[in-house]
């Protein structure tokens, strides 16, 4: 079959994750657009408080290894924030963003007190065509393509190899389930060249360091994702995104039912032009 990359099935992390809690969710956020052609999108104080953070620290793989700390890290952080303040973000008061922010706050000081992976050299993914997120054809024959992007791939030069550091901001642990960990194997062997050394989870809003887990085998990733993309492509096929709770919805699609209702408010556009919208 020839390279159809516009007409592919492109699946990621986040669009599966969305499926596999309500394919209806799936449909909305990745396929609907309103009457002006544009894609929908929530946001919340959470999503937010996340980005801000990411922002901060993602952004330090852009300097030199030893250039890194010179500019203090809340600096970056106040910057991210200007791009989420007020009602941009989900908050619906001051008291709110205040809380949020001051949460986010302390999870730079941590990090600026106890950097660790982040002073050493760091290598990324190339992105794909025309500013797309690094991918490749997870199955040809079936036209499924699968992206996404590492928050931060740390160098090993003792041994030429590379090690996976997700940040993560939320109060939960991931999930031992969770096809993460499978998705960043398939795009580090399909897109680079170096061994795999490691991966952790870093936890900023408790834990000083990454922690360490295990990295799933390569046949096994392919395996559990490829099922779940083909789950996703069937339901593209056969235009089928019910929520699984029926026509009431769930937590998952129903404050995207209420922007279509046009019972939300309207904020703004986001990274990729799609209407964000609050509830």
């Amino acid at each position: 079959m020839p390279e159809d990359k516009y007409n592919s099935v492109w699946v990621s992390y986040s669009s599966i994750s969305d499926f596999l809690k309500c394919p209806r969710l799936y449909f909305l956020r990745n396929i609907y657009r309103n009457a002006q052609g544009n894609k929908i999108n929530l946001i919340t104080p959470a999503l937010s408080l996340g980005s801000a953070v990411h922002g901060a620290l993602e952004g330090l793989s852009k300097y030199k290894a030893e250039e890194r700390f010179l500019i203090p890290l809340e600096i970056s952080f106040e910057e991210e924030w200007k791009k989420i303040s007020g009602k941009r973000g989900g908050f619906k008061s001051i008291q709110e963003e205040a809380d949020s922010k001051e949460r986010g706050k302390n999870m730079i000081a941590r990090v600026t007190k106890n950097p660790g992976p982040l002073l050493n050299k760091t290598v990324k993914l190339k992105e794909g065509h025309n500013g797309t997120p690094p991918n490749f054809y997870l199955s040809k024959e079936e036209n499924i393509i699968l992206c996404g992007k590492i928050d931060w791939l740390e160098y090993i030069e003792s041994d030429d190899s590379v090690k996976v550091v997700d940040f993560k901001t939320g109060k939960n642990k991931e999930e031992k389930k969770s096809l993460q960990l499978p998705i960043y194997s398939l795009l580090l062997n399909a897109l680079q060249k170096r061994k795999v050394s490691g991966a952790s989870y870093w936890y900023v809003d408790k834990d000083d360091q990454p922690i360490p887990v295990d990295l799933p085998e390569l046949a096994e990733s392919k395996e559990k994702v490829l099922l779940e993309a083909r789950k996703v492509k069937t339901a593209r096929e056969k235009t089928e995104f019910t929520c699984h709770y029926g026509q009431g919805g769930c937590f998952a699609c129903r404050p995207f039912e209420k922007i279509i209702q046009g019972v939300a408010e309207f904020v703004g556009f986001g990274e990729y032009g799609q209407e964000m919208y609050i509830i």
